[in-house]
Parts: C-alpha cells; sequence; structure tokens
C-alpha cells in the first residue's frame, strides 16, 4: 500500500517531492537521512586517515577518534534538541531524552558536545605526540563540513528543515508528508494516492499555488460517499487550517471526489510551494568543505586554530543568513527577531572570528 512515489519533475519550474523516505529491506526500514549520516561520518574518516598518515599517528588513535566523534554527535545533537528547542515537552517525558528515534536532532548541539569531547581526547591521545587540540580540531572541521552538506540532503529527503512559502525557479511541494497522513489514518479507506501535476494554478494574494490532481484509489468495497465524507470531515479542516510552517496542501472548500476509468477516484487540491532551503544549505556547506579543503592543502593546517576559525565563521554565519528564508522549526520562534538557531551562532561565529585573529598574531609573532 501506498508505493514509493518519486516525482522529480518539473511542471511550471515546480519540483515535487513525494518520494518515500526510505528503502525497504524486509524488516527493516532504512531511511535516506541515516544513510547520508552514515556517509557523512564514513568520508570523514577516510579523510582524516589521509591527514592522520601523512603526520604520523597512528590507526589505532584514529579509530579512537571515530567512536568519539560518533557518541559525541549523537549525544550532543539530541541534548541539542532536547534543551534549545523542546524543553517544554521532554521536562514531561524524561524517558523520551533517550529515544533519539523520538524527536529530533540540534546540530548547534552537537557543535557544543563535540569539541568538549575532543578536548579531552587530545588531552589523552595526542598530547604526548606532541599534538594540540587545535591541530586535531583543524582538521576534524573539514570533515565536518562534508558531513553536514549530506545531512542536508538526508533532511531534504526527510521532508524537514524546509524553506519558506515562496514561489521561486526551485519552488518545491513537499507532499510526503501528505501521503503520510494519509496513509496513517485513512488505510481502511484508500489503498493508495498519487498526485498528478496539471500544469495549472491557484493564484493568490501572495503566492502561486501549483494544482494537482489526486487520483485516490478507493480500499475494496469503499463507495464514493465514504470519501467524499473523508475529504469534507477531516483533510479540508486538517490542511487548510495549518499554520504555515507547517502547511504542504490547499483543498478547496466545494471539492468533490469524482469518479474516473478504473474504479479510480480524482480529487483536484493545491500544493503549497516552498524554497528548498536544505539544498540551499547543503550546497553551502559543501563549498565551505571544499574551501577548507583548499586552504588545508594550501599550508593553512600549520598555523593552528585559523582553518577551525574559519569553518565556524563561514558555517554558523552562513546557518544565519539562511534561516531567514526556512520555516520556523517550533511555534515559539514564531515573531522573534531571530530564531533560535540563530542566536545559538552568535558566540559560534564570535569565537570563530577570534580564532582567526589569534592565528594571525600568533603567525606574526
Amino acid at each position: 500500500m501506498f508505493p514509493a512515489l518519486v516525482y522529480l519533475r518539473f511542471m511550471l519550474l515546480t519540483l515535487t517531492w513525494a518520494a518515500e523516505r526510505g528503502l525497504s529491506l524486509g524488516p527493516l526500514f532504512l531511511r535516506y537521512y541515516q544513510i547520508l549520516f552514515f556517509a557523512g561520518f564514513l568520508s570523514g574518516f577516510y579523510l582524516m586517515r589521509r591527514y592522520f598518515k601523512k603526520e604520523g599517528v597512528s590507526q589505532e588513535i584514529l579509530d579512537n577518534l571515530l567512536i568519539y566523534t560518533v557518541i559525541a554527535t549523537i549525544i550532543g545533537a539530541r541534548l541539542g534538541h532536547v534543551f534549545f528547542y523542546d524543553w517544554a515537552y521532554y521536562r514531561q517525558h524524561v524517558v523520551e531524552i533517550f529515544m533519539p528515534w523520538k524527536g529530533g536532532l540540534a546540530s548547534h548541539g552537537a557543535a557544543i558536545v563535540i569539541p568538549t569531547v575532543l578536548y579531552y581526547f587530545a588531552r589523552v591521545h595526542l598530547r604526548p605526540l606532541g599534538k594540540s587540540y587545535l591541530w586535531l580540531m583543524d582538521r576534524v572541521v573539514i570533515t565536518v563540513a562534508l558531513a553536514g552538506a549530506l545531512i542536508r540532503v538526508g533532511n531534504f529527503t526527510n521532508s524537514e528543515i524546509y524553506g519558506d512559502p515562496a514561489n521561486s525557479a526551485v519552488e518545491t511541494v513537499y507532499l510526503r508528508p501528505v501521503l503520510d497522513y494519509t496513509e496513517q489514518y485513512f488505510s481502511a479507506l484508500v489503498s493508495d494516492v498519487t498526485f498528478v501535476p496539471t500544469g495549472n494554478s491557484l493564484e493568490t494574494d501572495s503566492l502561486s499555488l501549483p494544482e494537482y490532481e489526486l487520483q485516490i484509489t478507493p480500499a475494496d468495497g469503499v463507495e464514493i460517499g465514504s470519501l467524499q465524507s473523508m475529504v469534507e470531515v477531516h483533510l479540508i479542516p486538517l490542511f487548510n487550517l495549518q499554520k504555515k510552517d507547517n502547511r504542504h496542501l490547499f483543498i478547496p472548500e466545494d471539492a468533490y471526489v469524482q469518479p474516473m476509468e478504473g474504479g479510480k477516484y480524482r480529487l483536484l487540491a493545491y500544493g503549497i510551494p516552498r524554497l528548498p532551503s536544505q539544498l540551499f544549505e547543503a550546497l553551502g556547506y559543501l563549498l565551505i568543505f571544499l574551501m577548507l579543503f583548499f586552504f588545508g592543502e594550501r599550508g593553512h593546517l600549520r598555523t593552528e586554530g585559523r582553518i577551525f576559525g574559519l569553518f565556524l565563521l563561514l558555517v554558523f554565519g552562513f546557518r544565519i543568513a539562511i534561516e531567514f528564508v526556512k520555516a520556523n522549526q517550533k511555534t515559539f520562534e514564531e515573531g522573534m527577531a531571530l530564531n533560535m538557531g540563530q542566536w545559538l551562532s552568535i558566540p559560534l561565529v564570535l569565537l570563530g572570528i577570534g580564532l582567526i585573529l589569534h592565528s594571525l598574531r600568533t603567525k606574526n609573532s
């Protein structure tokens, strides 16, 4: 039921994203996000192996570094989400803090915990070799920038952390959440839903909404009256009354289900176009990775703290900018001049500037 829908077609410059969030492997469901998250660590491991081999650091120390980094990333990102974004909920559900598959992760938490854990790692494993904490961080952050790009692509496949509603040359309609809702609550009435762009649009005061034909395959024995009732009683109130940060579909109040050939039914609805901010971020982090890698190859790794400082300045400076076109992650962010992600990025940007200035003074002294 509800097979994978991979619509990567352009219709009036609109990208329709309704793909499954992952792959079914027997009893397991592996999300693309998880695959890309793992790929980030794997690519980082091989890049760090290159640096360690070049500097004469053993493979055993690298293996320990991977373990420290994986644990610090998961714990830090989870605690960041819990305390920065959703403490009002988790203070009432403490046990769920230890269930990262329920809820979310926040990169700012990882940005705090990873450097803290790696400070201890550097003292124990690298100081005896004459390598400092900044020596380690200069190299680690290059891999983190690449991992960040992969993770944001994973966020796109998850239909999360998307941009504000807007018409643009790259506007994207995220229909996976609509399919998930229909599958979860109406599988007794509907066995399949397919979104087909019609090429038409609905003009509103602020947006041009691309039109879709919802082709509905009913479950056995379900008549048109039951489908119409589902639309009027459940779908229209839900989708039309959602706040703008969560809306993906608009169904007109007078919409009605019509029969098609082959026992299917059709319903006209309109998608909410959004900026694919995850892909903007992924591209930004990829460019930052290439920049840091190039600087490292050009000898800037010899000045401790410079690459680390550039990473903090570029990544979190970019994060402050990109947040202006992203939908709010939490309700409490509505009306804030700067959202939580931007406030948390400011001290990291300032730290990055401080590290860069320190590296320049060190080189000139």
